[in-house]
């Protein structure tokens, strides 16, 4: 299928040891439903810097330029390295948001944000009614809004048009399982067709 869009593919991919494996696996998946795909910016010829730090500064400039140079963004919010999705991840998501692209998501856990926070990070409780509030035992309002992440993440999603598919993982690679991907590329190729 002759791509009509080009897609930032977000998410802590990166991280994992076989990243460009993963990275050119999804890319292949988003060219089968028609859609250009970003590449990793590590791999980029425009990186550089004299310090980790001014590295780690033109991977971020070029994560925003391929972003600006996008349609709209997929984002894996899959719980990386604590409760909620990667920092880095949502930022990225916020910025398409905030140039009105779609936004598009998915996490390999089916398991909400309140359950996340009140069985993992939380260990069960205690947790008392303040009001109509709940609160841990830190004093921390425990918030339930029946979304899949952060509020903000969700908003986002929502508003954008776009989609954000939760379903635990049918392998046992949790964080890289790709059947919500391809949920989501599905998903946004029928968003962009009906557009057509």
């Amino acid at each position: 299928m002759t791509p009509t869009h080009k897609v930032y593919i977000a998410g802590p991919d990166v991280f994992f040891r076989n990243a460009s494996e993963v990275m050119r696996t999804k890319g292949e998946m988003a060219l089968e439903y028609g859609f250009h795909p970003s590449t990793l910016a590590e791999d980029g010829d425009a990186l550089g810097g004299d310090t980790p730090f001014a590295f780690g500064l033109s991977i971020g400039l070029a994560n925003e330029k391929m972003m600006d140079e996008s349609d709209f963004i997929i984002a894996n919010l899959t719980p990386f390295r604590g409760i909620s999705a990667d920092v880095g991840t949502a930022f990225e998501v916020g910025y398409m948001r905030a140039q009105g692209k779609p936004c598009f998501a998915y996490s390999n856990s089916a398991r909400d944000y309140y359950t996340r926070l009140t069985e993992d990070f939380y260990a069960g409780g205690p947790f008392e009614a303040d009001g109509e509030v709940t609160r841990a035992a830190d004093g921390l309002m425990i918030e339930n809004h029946g979304m899949r992440d952060n509020l903000m993440l969700d908003t986002a999603v929502d508003q954008s048009g776009g989609a954000f598919v939760a379903e635990d993982a049918a392998s046992d690679d949790m964080p890289g399982d790709l059947e919500a991907f391809r949920a989501v590329l599905i998903r946004a190729r029928a968003f962009f067709d009906a557009k057509a």
